[in-house]
């Protein structure tokens, strides 16, 4: 079974899924976030999947940030649409930046490196890495 991360934004969520195994993280799509729902669905018809993970912004004192709201109602719309599929939330304070931060170096071309919808999926990535080894260190 799968593990599905997102990183959501208003306007785009960024998606990562694990292999069966649950050892890699791997970019899926992202997708405009009012056709996030239909993706979904038709990805869990296809394959399963045990548990999403959200990412939830916090200011860094840890405190909810102003766009936590919209990913909490998010999250509510997961477990309303998907209610045999957990969901949990982690800490993405810093995920964009890191993704960023990974994609300049990648070589890629400066046009390349600013597709927003490219942080993004880096970013679902980086927040499903992280609940994977957040997950395998409490096991």
């Amino acid at each position: 079974m799968r593990i599905m991360a997102f990183d959501y934004g208003t306007k785009r969520v960024g998606m990562a899924v694990t292999d069966p195994l649950q050892l890699i993280a791997t970019a899926l799509e992202t997708v405009h976030a009012k056709d996030v729902q239909d993706y979904v669905k038709a990805y869990v018809a296809r394959e399963d999947v045990e548990v999403f993970v959200v990412g939830m912004p916090r200011q860094l004192d840890g405190s909810d940030s102003e766009s936590a709201q919209h990913v909490k109602g998010f999250v509510r719309s997961l477990r309303s649409a998907f209610p045999a599929i957990p969901v949990e939330t982690i800490d993405e304070r810093f995920t964009s930046k890191i993704a960023s931060a990974s994609i300049a170096q990648s070589g890629m071309t400066k046009k390349k490196r600013q597709d927003k919808s490219l942080i993004d999926s880096v970013s679902a990535v980086i927040i499903l890495q992280s609940y994977l080894e957040r997950r395998d260190f409490h096991r």
